[in-house]
């Protein structure tokens, strides 16, 4: 979630651990035919989604590259969606909130969520709360978030995301998958990644 030119450049140099390990984990949930769903803030010309009230999104809209074309807001190319990946644009924090998430969602038939993004306290706290309150079974990948804060990260991982969710390494996700068993494959649940 949030992975997109303009969030992910806010990492610097702490970004490509983070790309390579959601482009790996990426690949094994397409070997393990669990959907892949990629989740970007954008928003129309002229922004009639943002309200001058909502501190955050007036800031970010104010530095004016958050159109839905804009180069700020596609996925990073080191992890481009590939062909039957899903793209879902919102407008707020959460992944819901504003997107079509839950209509794919169902139509998808998933019960599961595996949540991985930046930033750690904001899209995928949101989602996750949200997500858990939906009745989704919730997995956060612990190296497939990130955040500014390492103390805000480390007590989200440790205290606060536990209480709703399995908090695992994207490796041990990866090893769950069974990506590349055909028997796994073939009897694979319909569950997967909210978004990366």
């Amino acid at each position: 979630m949030d992975m997109q030119n303009g969030v992910v450049a806010r990492l610097d140099e702490h970004a490509d651990p983070l790309l390579a390990t959601l482009a790996e984990t990426a690949a094994a949930a397409r070997a393990a035919a669990i959907p892949v769903i990629y989740v970007r803030v954008a928003f129309r010309a002229g922004v009639p989604e943002v309200s001058p009230r909502n501190r955050v999104f007036s800031t970010l809209v104010g530095a004016g590259n958050m159109g839905e074309a804009d180069p700020a807001t596609q996925i990073h190319p080191a992890l481009a969606p590939r062909f039957g990946d899903v793209i879902v644009t919102k407008r707020r924090v959460s992944a819901f909130s504003g997107s079509d998430l839950d209509v794919v969602l169902r139509s998808l038939e998933v019960d599961a969520l595996v949540l991985s993004g930046i930033a750690t306290s904001g899209v995928v706290l949101s989602t996750l709360r949200q997500a858990a309150d939906l009745d989704f079974g919730l997995t956060v990948l612990r190296d497939g978030c990130a955040d500014l804060d390492a103390e805000v990260h480390r007590v989200l991982m440790d205290k606060v995301f536990p209480r709703q969710a399995a908090v695992v390494s994207a490796g041990a996700w990866v090893e769950h998958t069974g990506a590349g068993s055909p028997a796994r494959e073939r009897g694979a649940r319909r569950a997967g990644p909210a978004g990366r």
